[in-house]
């Protein structure tokens, strides 16, 4: 395709090929999934960087897993990293390939030990039986034949927070006697009593020093963080992380920067809670909020 020489095609078609044509194209969404397996090959080779269409992280012979996509998966595996040490089998499947479904794959990354899954989906879809994920991962299972227990909830809709906590929660949940179908992590639902309890207490060891910064925004901490957590990754042996909220009255309203640095990849897709090193460039800001 070419700006230069612009065509266009098959703008509309008629009853009798419609179908026919919709079909035809099958043979192209089941050779993908090979083809953007090969295409992560290729990147492996290029980076070092390795990807699959479902990675699996955590104990191999895990009995309860969970399974989602996006950068919750990390606060997962961070977590999945933390409760294998106090002995739980836990794991997380990292779906990397949405669709075509490549439910092959699937049943092939899922340890054996399997016997609970918990599908996370980031999506309210309202009236249907379950959310999207949750609803081809029990179709996956069905055709292949295992059987496990799978449930679903959401979470992190309108970047609602997704901490170490929520996920301890639905582990928690997950190895109950009688878990609960359907649920919410993130927030208390006090309409139809979906939400989870959660430790608030639950954390996960770092070795990474964590800061936070409130400011108002144009008052210059934003832009002064961004470059103090660029000048850490780009001139130490540190790994780097900067996170910054801004309210959508921009200018002249609350700004708060999260810094993360440490000697080891973070992890952390969430905002800081217990911060190593506070700062307030507001002072009217310490009698609004509780900064400490």
């Amino acid at each position: 395709l070419t700006p230069d020489h612009p065509v266009i095609r098959g703008t509309a078609q008629n009853p009798d090929v419609f179908f026919q044509a919709r079909e035809a194209c099958n043979p192209w969404y089941l050779a993908c999934p090979d083809i953007v397996q090969q295409m992560m090959d290729r990147l492996a080779e290029r980076t070092g960087r390795r990807y699959r269409l479902f990675d699996y992280e955590g104990a191999p012979d895990a009995e309860d897993v969970l399974v989602l996509m996006g950068s919750g998966a990390e606060t997962v595996a961070e977590t999945v990293a933390a409760l294998r040490a106090r002995g739980r089998k836990v794991g997380v499947l990292k779906v990397r390939l949405y669709r075509p479904f490549p439910t092959e794959a699937l049943m092939a990354a899922l340890p054996e030990t399997v016997s609970s899954i918990a599908v996370l989906d980031r999506v309210k879809e309202p009236g249907a039986p379950a959310e999207p994920l949750h609803l081809d991962v029990v179709l996956a299972l069905q055709e292949s034949g295992r059987r496990a227990t799978v449930i679903g909830g959401r979470y992190g809709l309108g970047s609602k927070e997704f901490t170490p906590a929520d996920v301890a929660a639905v582990f928690t949940e997950l190895a109950g006697p009688s878990p609960r179908p359907r649920f919410t992590v993130g927030i208390v639902d006090d309409v139809t009593r979906l939400s989870l309890p959660r430790d608030p207490d639950f954390a996960v060891s770092s070795r990474a020093r964590s800061a936070v910064f409130y400011g108002l925004g144009s008052d210059g901490t934003v832009g002064a963080n961004k470059s103090s957590i660029k000048i850490i990754g780009d001139n130490t042996d540190l790994w780097a992380q900067g996170y910054f909220v801004y309210d959508s009255k921009k200018s002249g309203s609350v700004t708060v920067s999260h810094l993360r640095f440490g000697p080891d990849p973070i992890r952390s897709t969430y905002l800081i809670e217990n911060a190593d090193f506070v700062a307030c460039h507001q002072f009217g800001l310490l009698e609004r909020l509780d900064v400490l």
